[in-house]
């Protein structure tokens, strides 16, 4: 810092936290906020942020990137283009997947991963470990990789390949009791789905739009419920992926009521898409299929309240990308039936305009709020130390918004390896003009300026979240 006080100051911003809003230059040291007030000494760069929003930079703990689904389908998006994308959309820290299939050692899939992702990712990073196959010496791997930062399983109640039983499940709860970490949930019942899915194709329903009733509210509320369950009777502590429906915010809510160690998120697909978006002509609809699948506006008032009222914790994107061509969507042909379409969208790129559109510009629960949800909370539920703060010593991961600019979303205007826009036509407020990782510039005046690899993998520390309830 010869010859200036700190190696970056942001200047006259308005700096935004889950606790508060004031106006304030921001210094960065050595890649960490350094201070925070006014009249800050000089800096070696300097940026102004006079009519702007300095936030921390997003953090999205539910991302699925280069990974292999049950199916046997590679996402469109290495972690370069991932991580890309997620950088322009103001996201400088994803949480995305180890997914083991039966037969394989969680250990190297690990391991798989971490080289994939120190080769290409620009952000920071963690994993979750998804645990399909518990045999052999998987439990004791998962012991192992918890003990070295790893603190996060995802379990699936469904999809024939990698969904776990009951007992399987009781299993790894324990296990992650015993280290210290979170077990998250994609909870549907999976008897429901496939009774469902059977009699709609028996019928000849088998186009896109039909894929919403193949997953009925009631798979997820029974697997929600049954989950919480759990949590009670082993005092592990949970996370509930992509809540959907009102029932499954009513469950989250009562369980969280008992004492029950339940955490919930949801994603803007729910909260700005409804079951109607699927009714397109032709194969259209594949562009929008997931799963829990859209529901419908009462559901949506529902997840807003949750959020509001602190049911539910985080909106994260779910960013699972798949071309509209033979290596995505149409993998199963130019017309398959909707249970052979992959499932999911991209998500990482919009997930905060998307959401700040709705909270800051739209005034819906506020910039505080918006910060917490989508930066603060998710990184203090997963131990991600120095993430989602802007307090001195955090890393400096910053988004600076333009909350006065607006864009019309265009069909095919993301920075992914995806090929379309699940928004397009949609028009939103509000932009992050300049972010930082670590106190570097990473995008800048519409360029990306940083390199494939700068990204670190992020240390889960024991969060509080992830402390047994019993």
């Amino acid at each position: 810092m010869t010859g200036n006080t700190y190696d970056l100051v942001i200047r006259g911003g308005t700096i935004v936290s889950a606790q508060g809003t004031f106006v304030a230059d921001l210094a960065v040291a050595d890649g960490r906020v350094a201070a925070l007030g006014r009249g800050l000494g000089g800096g070696a760069e300097e940026i102004d942020a006079s009519g702007r929003l300095v936030m921390p930079g997003g953090v999205d703990t539910h991302c699925h990137i280069e990974q292999l689904s049950g199916a046997g389908l590679m996402n469109a998006d290495t972690f370069e283009s991932a991580t890309r994308s997620a950088a322009f959309g103001g996201t400088t820290t994803t949480v995305s997947f180890a997914a083991q299939h039966p037969g394989m050692r969680i250990a190297d899939v690990m391991a798989d991963y971490t080289e994939r992702a120190r080769r290409g990712a620009v952000i920071d990073h963690a994993y979750h470990m998804i645990v399909a196959d518990i045999s052999g010496g998987n439990l004791a791997d998962i012991a192992r990789l918890v003990g070295e930062g790893h603190r996060s399983v995802k379990v699936f109640t469904t999809y024939d390949k990698v969904r776990l039983d009951d007992l399987s499940i009781l299993k790894v709860l324990e296990t992650a009791r015993e280290g210290g970490a979170l077990v998250c949930f994609h909870a549907e019942n999976d008897g429901l789905i496939r009774w469902a899915t059977e009699r709609l194709l028996a019928a000849g329903d088998t186009a896109p739009r039909f894929h919403a009733l193949s997953h009925p509210r009631l798979a997820e509320i029974e697997a929600l419920e049954r989950i919480c369950r759990f949590a009670e009777a082993t005092g592990q502590p949970v996370m509930l992926f992509h809540v959907s429906t009102r029932e499954g915010v009513e469950i989250v809510r009562a369980a969280r009521g008992r004492g029950a160690p339940v955490w919930a998120e949801t994603c803007p697909h729910y909260l700005f898409m409804t079951e109607a978006d699927l009714d397109r002509p032709g194969m259209e609809a594949a562009a929008l299929l997931c799963s829990p699948p859209q529901r419908q506006a009462a559901d949506q008032e529902a997840l807003w309240r949750g959020l509001a009222l602190g049911d539910l914790q985080l909106v994260t994107s779910d960013h699972a990308p798949y071309r509209m061509d033979a290596s995505g969507k149409f993998a199963h042909g130019e017309a398959p039936p909707f249970n052979r379409i992959a499932n999911g969208m991209p998500g990482l790129e919009l997930r905060l305009p998307l959401m700040f559109d709705a909270m800051v510009a739209g005034g819906r629960l506020g910039a505080e709020k918006f910060v917490e949800l989508t930066a603060t909370a998710p990184a203090a539920l997963f131990g991600l130390a120095g993430k989602g703060r802007l307090d001195p010593g955090y890393d400096a991961d910053i988004a600076i918004w333009n909350p006065d600019a607006r864009r019309l979303l265009g069909e095919n205007d993301l920075h992914d390896n995806v090929g379309y826009n699940p928004f397009a036509g949609r028009e939103i407020t509000g932009s992050p003009e300049t972010v930082l990782s670590r106190g570097e510039v990473i995008v800048r005046g519409g360029a990306l300026q940083a390199r494939p690899g700068r990204g670190r993998r992020v240390v889960m520390e024991c969060s509080p979240a992830m402390r047994p309830a019993n």
